[in-house]
């Protein structure tokens, strides 16, 4: 019975909500992938230069040398959501690259109550039913070298596939657009997300939705508007990896994330809040790793009025061994229910491996 509660959070979300434009829209697109990034506190859109660069940068892609495979599996609130991550990448030829990723998030065996209740009054519990809500992202991505040398870039064109249970689904469609420039070691990064917005265009089950709208008298009585609208958001980001004589190396990056609204972050205005995160790699013979990042910088208002400012550390470590990448990140360290935590692993592949 605990996912009951659930049912009520979910169509809150999905059906009450009645402004096209959402402040916060295909959020799960927004987790971030890679246990490798997501110990660095997501400090990657300059340094990305694999198989994930799909999710982080596109142009990251023109540094690949063959074909990789990723994989990567997260629980997120006590293990009821499931986060799984797919991606494959490939270099065309040495001014051009590709990918294709998916992504999954989903809640299973939610408990349906609105007919808990029968028209009588009485509570009979063989009216309660299981659905399932998921949202799944694949992106298509495309890097190339630009004439002018150090610079590429790379585009995403994302499908969004949502689905409520019988109650309502969605197909939504946008694109990124990632840039990067590299100079004497310094790399620099840009990725403009849902560039041109992306559009959700929803389907609701209007019996469905009528059986919902019947449970509570009063409320959900009007259907809401069925078209959703993402807006762009974007990261700009630095990087700088040392290497040392004893064979040691440390990677430094520093991401700003950027809305274009006000909100919680750090740095607020009318037009644009910024949320900076700063990451850390460790690494020893390009054989083991150790992270750690902070981000997620937020100004909170407390009961008594006064202002403080919270922030969310990360720390992972790696291991790499013949063209196999094994990751972990322990995630929401700055979470006081540990419950919340995040333990996050991910696999990365060098398929050329297996053609030597």
């Amino acid at each position: 019975m605990k996912k009951a509660p659930f049912i009520s959070f979910l169509l809150f979300c999905s059906f009450a909500y009645s402004q096209a434009i959402r402040k916060y829209s295909n959020e799960f697109m927004n987790i971030g992938v890679d246990a490798a990034a997501l110990g660095m506190s997501n400090t990657a859109v300059a340094s990305t230069s694999d198989v994930n660069s799909v999710y982080w940068n596109p142009a990251g892609l023109m540094n690949l040398e063959g074909e990789q495979v990723a994989l990567m599996h997260a629980s997120y609130f006590a293990n009821i959501a499931q986060y799984d991550y797919f991606a494959y990448a490939k270099k065309i030829d040495d001014r051009s690259a590709w990918g294709i990723s998916f992504i999954r998030f989903g809640v299973d065996n939610i408990l349906n109550t609105t007919q808990l209740i029968d028209n009588q009054g009485n509570i009979d519990y063989n009216r309660i039913s299981l659905f399932s809500t998921a949202d799944y992202g694949v992106t298509f991505s495309y890097a190339k070298k630009l004439p002018l040398q150090g610079f590429q870039y790379g585009v995403n064109a994302k499908v969004i596939r949502r689905i409520i249970g019988k109650f309502a689904s969605s197909w939504g469609f946008g694109f990124d657009v990632g840039l990067q420039f590299n100079h004497d070691d310094w790399q620099f990064g840009l990725m403009l997300r849902d560039i041109t917005t992306t559009y959700n265009v929803w389907n609701i089950d209007e019996e469905e939705y009528a059986k919902v709208s019947n449970a509570i008298p009063g409320q959900n009585q009007t259907l809401p508007e069925n078209v959703e609208i993402t807006m762009p958001k974007a990261q700009l980001g630095m990087s700088k990896k040392f290497e040392f004589h004893n064979e040691t190396s440390l990677l430094a990056a520093g991401n700003l994330n950027m809305r274009f609204e006000h909100s919680n972050d750090v740095f607020s205005t009318n037009g644009v809040s910024i949320d900076p995160a700063l990451g850390f790699e460790y690494g020893y013979t390009d054989l083991f790793f150790l992270r750690a990042g902070v981000g997620n910088f937020q100004s909170t208002t407390q009961i008594d009025n006064t202002n403080s400012i919270t922030f969310q550390p990360n720390v992972g470590l790696g291991f790499k061994y013949k063209g196999i990448q094994i990751d972990y990140a322990l995630t929401d360290l700055g979470d006081q229910s540990a419950a919340l935590y995040s333990n996050i692993f991910s696999l990365k592949i060098d398929l050329d491996i297996f053609k030597r």
